[in-house]
C-alpha cells in the first residue's frame, strides 16, 4: 500500500491498484501538471479550465468544450483525485484535489507527465465506458 502524510499528521493509505489507475487516469486526461499545481493551493472553477481559458492558463493539452471538461473532470472525480468545491450554498463548479491527488501532485511536481501508452489509453477507456454505475 502507497501512504500519504497530510499537514494533519494522519496517514492515508491506498492499495498499489488504485493508485495505478488514478495515475494512468490522470496521465491519459487532456490536463496538465499546471491544473494539478493550481489545485493544491485553491479551487478551479470550471470556466477557468474549459475553452480558450484552459489553453491560456496552461491547464489543457487543447481546447476543451464545457461539458468534454466537465466529464474529464467527473472522471477523475470517480478514480479519487479531484473533488468539487463546496462552499455554504452546496456543491459549486470549482474542483480541488483529494488526499490522493496531493499525492500523485507532489510525485510531478516541476515535471512533465509521463506520456501515455496506447496501451494505457485503451485500459483507461476501457475502464471509464464499461465501468458498474456504483
Amino acid at each position: 500500500m502507497d501512504s500519504l502524510d497530510s499537514p494533519t499528521s494522519k496517514t492515508f493509505a491506498y492499495p498499489r491498484n488504485t493508485v495505478e489507475r488514478a495515475e494512468r487516469s490522470l496521465i491519459c486526461s487532456p490536463f496538465t501538471v499546471g491544473l494539478l499545481t493550481t489545485m493544491r493551493h485553491q479551487s478551479v472553477a470550471l470556466n477557468a479550465i474549459a475553452q480558450e481559458n484552459g489553453i491560456k492558463h496552461g491547464y489543457t493539452k487543447r481546447p476543451l468544450s464545457e461539458l468534454a471538461c466537465d466529464n474529464s473532470l467527473d472522471w477523475l472525480i470517480q478514480v479519487g483525485i479531484l473533488r468539487r468545491e463546496v462552499d455554504g450554498q452546496g456543491i459549486t463548479d470549482s474542483f480541488r484535489l483529494t488526499p490522493l491527488g496531493q499525492q500523485l501532485i507532489e510525485r510531478y511536481q516541476s515535471k512533465n507527465w509521463p506520456t501515455p501508452s496506447w496501451r494505457d489509453h485503451l485500459y483507461n477507456a476501457s475502464i471509464r465506458w464499461f465501468r458498474l454505475p456504483f
